[in-house]
């Protein structure tokens, strides 16, 4: 199971500036605390959090999430900022296991990475927590993920970076591979749900997988 943002692309840092922008264009407020509470979320959930607490009048939490989805894919038409060594890993373990992808991002986002850094083909399920009742540190996207797949989540590892992702796939039964942003680490408790910690995805390789 892969995550999307964090761990094959480098989209965090384009989320905070799409969203701050958003915010500030807005004459809204952005909270210190936004980046880190939004990072897992479900598209309904930090839409809902940006129209309801971050000072806009007039916006529903359906225009918000389009308005900032629609950002995001201009975005990556420009540039797709894929993380070194994720194209690799992902072809690698496809070849021995069926693979799926459990992500917090809107569907459409996930289809055009898949779509433009070409590894829709190594994918045999890809999930959005819109397609769930939960967003990420619930365990449903990565429930819903195994399910596809046709086997149970324990006998599952899945590729997380963020707070709310390791707790997701830790709180699924998953064992968990954690390939944190330094720019965004992940709080203690989270990491420590890790089965292993790896700097970059060029150290996912199928002896790291299958070791566990």
């Amino acid at each position: 199971m892969f995550d999307v943002d964090g761990v094959l692309v480098d989209s965090e840092p384009v989320w905070e500036r799409v969203r701050r922008n958003f915010v500030a264009t807005r004459g809204g407020r952005w909270p210190d605390d936004a980046q880190d509470r939004m990072m897992g979320m479900s598209t309904a959930e930090w839409s809902a959090y940006i129209s309801e607490d971050f000072g806009l009048r007039g916006l529903s939490a359906q225009q918000v999430a389009e308005l900032v989805t629609a950002a995001m894919a201009t975005e990556y038409a420009a540039h797709l900022p894929l993380l070194p060594g994720a194209v690799a890993a992902v072809r690698d373990l496809s070849a021995r296991w069926p693979l799926a992808v459990a992500s917090s991002a809107p569907k459409s986002l996930i289809d055009a990475v898949l779509d433009a850094s070409g590894l829709r083909p190594a994918f045999a399920a890809a999930v959005s927590s819109e397609e769930v009742a939960r967003g990420k540190p619930a365990p449903d996207v990565y429930v819903e993920a195994a399910a596809r797949l046709g086997v149970p989540p324990a006998a599952c590892a899945a590729v997380e970076d963020s707070s709310n992702g390791l707790r997701s796939a830790a709180a699924a039964g998953m064992a968990v591979i954690a390939v944190p942003r330094p720019e965004y680490p992940p709080a203690p408790d989270a990491l420590r749900q890790a089965r292993v910690v790896l700097d970059s995805l060029t150290e996912l390789t199928t002896d790291t997988v299958a070791a566990l």
